[in-house]
């Protein structure tokens, strides 16, 4: 028998639009690269505020200022990673934000590898993760309880 193994991962991501615009990082994933909102790990003991503005800065050269907390996206299930299998459960906090300075640059060595400006309109037809639409449909409805019911 197989052991499963359980892993949390708590992350936290920025939704940026301007004029019309939505920021994406192109993740490194296992199966190929795909466009993700800015955003990742958050280290131990570290504010899930404070690594939103780390990580937008990481994986896109800008300086990112928090406006609000969106919600927060809990997506819990089995994984095979690598051949291991996973009981992964993933807490993505996702915060709307803006960019206050900083050029646009991409990571290296990380887990992206680019970061480009989309218009809106285009998003749907990008490779993209599911949390880039979860973090636009909160950023659009605003939910009171900060949850957009999705199981992934």
């Amino acid at each position: 028998m197989t052991e499963i193994i359980r892993k949390l991962r708590v992350a936290a991501y920025a939704v940026i639009i301007d004029d019309g615009r939505i920021l994406l990082s192109r993740w490194l994933g296992p199966e190929r690269p795909r466009w993700i909102l800015p955003g990742g790990g958050v280290d131990h003991g570290e504010d899930p505020y404070d690594a939103v503005i780390r990580e937008v800065f990481e994986e896109t050269g800008y300086r990112a200022e928090v406006g609000r907390l969106l919600g927060i996206q809990n997506v819990h299930g089995p994984l095979n990673r690598d051949g291991v299998d996973l009981d992964y459960h993933r807490i993505r906090i996702l915060y709307e934000a803006k960019v206050v300075g900083g050029d646009l640059t991409y990571e290296v060595g990380g887990t992206t590898d680019q970061a480009a400006w989309f218009p809106l309109e285009d998003v749907p037809a990008l490779d993209h993760v599911e949390s880039v639409d979860i973090g636009l449909e909160m950023y659009r409805t605003r939910p009171r309880d900060g949850r957009i019911a999705r199981s992934t």
